[in-house]
């Protein structure tokens, strides 16, 4: 049986993207709501490799736990080149990190086939709320009793650990409301249900062109190409979020390598594209191919870095 899947395998790592999948479409699966910034990240990369590859593409959202639920399902997948994964750090680096038993391990069950981009997170204000800069909202915070709610799209994340350093480094009670991911942490941003939010640059950023939302910070070491008026964290004295996270796509353990780098390839054609990677900009991406080992290699890093503030914060995995 062992023979027979392994020369099966590699019999289809020989064929064309079109032949091996016949009428079963590519899935790129996403771990947020439709509507969120991952989503649409995903979509667009999708409509361009469907076109690339000549076989249907898909978008399989399966939303929940910060993006546990999809990953548990790339796990299972079957490592024939129909499944990959769309996502970012959170999933990849920080989940591990945070639970005893995500029910997945990124260096034994996934394989990373390509990085395109990193972004940035960012704070964002809601309409309602008085405040139009990070210090203002400090201290309309501190008028209404030091105490201030604060959205994030997923548990024990980088933007909860954000929300509790600004709490402590000011003085505050600022308590982090968890969501089913962005989308449905901007529409409560949008209806003033919550004073405030953490997420990425590509969830926040169209709201705050059109002026529905502020976003008053961001994180990484400059300021973002899209967001030349906000300043960086590091600027207002909030140090240790310089390291920007990444966008990356990721298959089951075992999908045979010439099937890896022929997705890699065609994911490499795609983003040179120069209506996709304006797209992608516009989004606030910051678009650059890494290869599967480099993608590999930023996540063993990133998940690193981000293990020794965790532990340096006292979080105790749940």
């Amino acid at each position: 049986m062992q023979i027979t899947r392994r020369a099966t395998l590699a019999s289809l790592a020989a064929l064309p993207f079109a032949a091996w999948a016949q009428d079963r479409p590519i899935r790129l699966l996403v771990g947020f709501p439709a509507g969120g910034g991952t989503d649409a990240i995903a979509r667009l990369l999708g409509e361009a490799l469907q076109a690339s590859l000549g076989t249907t593409v898909l978008v399989d959202n399966r939303p929940g736990a910060g993006g546990q639920i999809a990953a548990q399902a790339l796990k299972t997948a079957a490592p024939d080149g129909t499944t990959f994964f769309v996502t970012h750090d959170h999933t990849i680096s920080i989940l591990p990190l945070v639970m005893k038993h995500p029910g997945f391990d990124p260096a034994h069950d996934f394989v990373p086939v390509a990085g395109f981009a990193t972004f940035a997170n960012a704070l964002a204000l809601s309409g309602g709320t008085p405040a139009h800069t990070l210090p203002e909202y400090l201290a309309w915070v501190k008028k209404q009793g030091g105490q201030g709610n604060v959205g994030i799209p997923a548990p024990a994340s980088v933007p909860e650990f954000l929300v509790k350093l600004l709490g402590e480094k000011n003085g505050l009670n600022l308590l982090s409301v968890p969501y089913r991911g962005s989308a449905p942490m901007i529409s409560d941003m949008l209806g003033n249900q919550i004073s405030a939010g953490v997420g990425s640059v590509p969830d926040l950023i169209a709201n705050h062109q059109q002026k529905k939302l502020r976003i008053v910070a961001v994180m990484g070491q400059q300021r973002q190409s899209v967001l030349p008026e906000v300043p960086t964290f590091a600027e207002l004295g909030i140090a240790g979020f310089e390291d920007l996270p990444y966008y990356g796509i990721f298959a089951p353990a075992g999908t045979p390598p010439a099937v890896l780098q022929r997705f890699a390839n065609a994911v490499a054609g795609v983003i040179a594209q120069p209506g996709v990677k304006a797209r992608l900009a516009e989004l606030g991406l910051s678009v650059g191919m890494m290869t599967g080992a480099q993608l590999g290699a930023r996540e063993r890093a990133y998940s690193a870095a981000w293990a020794r503030l965790i532990r340096a914060g006292g979080f105790q995995p749940q």
